[in-house]
């Protein structure tokens, strides 16, 4: 039977939030300022976290779920901000992404969305005093601005705020990451644009062109132990990644926003554990935790450090399927056959009796999955 923890019940929890303000701040980011609705004090948000929109679709369920990040100062609760990307189409006869137009072409000021949140684990630790470099390419820079806000004004620790795009056209919130960086001693920016224009260059926004590369990187970073934070598109999260860990920096000391297996970004793979034959057992540490896989015959000890039961089932060489990788969309459903699970982020659908999210789940007893 599967026990969920009490603190991971709410399942619904929207709430309204009415657009108060509509900021252009590029050619292709738009901001949105989110009051509740109904008046009430919006809940705190640790910097890096987001919020999961119910966007109108036309279909039958009426609805997609989304997630922007929170782009504003954590200490400001006056209101939410999300910074939103318009999305092109990915191809010939494709639709334009359907959540970031319907914001930029239809939602004016006054318009009320559901929203649901704070959530996710990709969050600033605000105990370590290590220095930070916030590394982000084109709109992964929305999470790192509200991390900067928050290094800025509750913290000493020396920090980079590293930013990848195109141009100056499409560079959103470089004057506010400016104006933070200026507010203590120890906080710096670079801006890397892959093509500049003649203005950029004229009016000195840029501060190298082309790509971040590893000779970049030795250059404005002292010899030290950082904190990195990464976010951005997935070429640009596989490139920053392999040049850190080249770098010689622990996998430990990066965090990052990234909805893929883990194994996207890290070379090294893990080697598959071999099934067991039939009739022998698995044989776990005493005390140990286990995780048996029924359908591909593999039984594992389960790893403390695993984010989630999905990243557990990749790191075994499984490969189901996902999407978000947040508790929101569903896609990562799976049956429990024993044991029980708890959550750290609350599944935004309900689920049928036996059925978990592998996402956002890990195992409180030895459990057997239908995988």
């Amino acid at each position: 039977m599967l026990d969920i923890d009490q603190s991971a019940q709410g399942k619904g929890g929207f709430r309204d939030l009415k657009v108060v303000a509509k900021i252009v701040e590029s050619s292709l980011i738009t901001s949105f300022h989110l009051e509740a609705a109904d008046g009430s004090s919006l809940p705190t948000f640790r910097p890096g976290q987001f919020l999961v929109f119910k966007i109108p679709s036309g279909d039958a369920k009426g609805y997609v779920l989304r997630n922007y990040s929170l782009s504003g100062a954590p200490d400001d609760l006056s209101h939410y901000r999300i910074s939103v990307k318009r999305e092109p189409s990915a191809g010939p006869s494709l639709p334009v992404g359907l959540s970031s137009n319907y914001l930029h072409d239809s939602v004016v000021v006054g318009d009320v969305l559901a929203a649901q949140g704070p959530r996710g684990e990709f969050v600033l630790d605000e105990v370590s005093d290590r220095p930070v470099v916030l590394l982000s390419g084109g709109v992964g820079l929305t999470p790192m601005v509200a991390m900067l806000h928050a290094l800025a004004d509750r913290s000493a620790r020396r920090t980079l705020f590293l930013h990848a795009c195109e141009n100056g056209e499409v560079h959103a919130l470089r004057d506010e990451v400016i104006g933070l960086i200026g507010r203590r001693a120890g906080l710096s920016a670079h801006f890397c644009y892959r093509a500049p224009s003649a203005e950029d260059r004229a009016a000195n926004r840029v501060h190298s062109e082309g790509f971040i590369t590893r000779d970049l990187m030795q250059s404005l970073l002292c010899l030290d132990d950082y904190d990195f934070y990464l976010c951005g598109p997935p070429p640009f999260m596989q490139a920053m990644y392999q040049t850190l860990r080249g770098l010689g920096v622990v996998k430990d000391r990066i965090a990052y926003e990234f909805f893929g297996p883990a194994t996207v970004l890290d070379t090294e793979v893990k080697p598959k554990p071999v099934a067991p034959t039939a009739g022998a057992s698995p044989v776990p540490a005493v005390g140990a935790i286990t995780v048996e896989f029924r359908k591909s015959g593999i039984v594992a000890e389960w790893d403390g450090a695993a984010q989630s039961l999905l990243s557990f089932a990749e790191d075994q060489g499984l490969a189901p399927e996902f999407s978000c990788r947040a508790g929101i969309c569903g896609t990562c459903t799976s049956r429990i056959l024993s044991g029980d699970v708890s959550y750290f982020e609350d599944p935004l659908e309900d689920l049928a009796q036996g059925e978990l999210l592998l996402c956002c789940s890990r195992p409180k007893t030895a459990i057997v999955l239908d995988l």
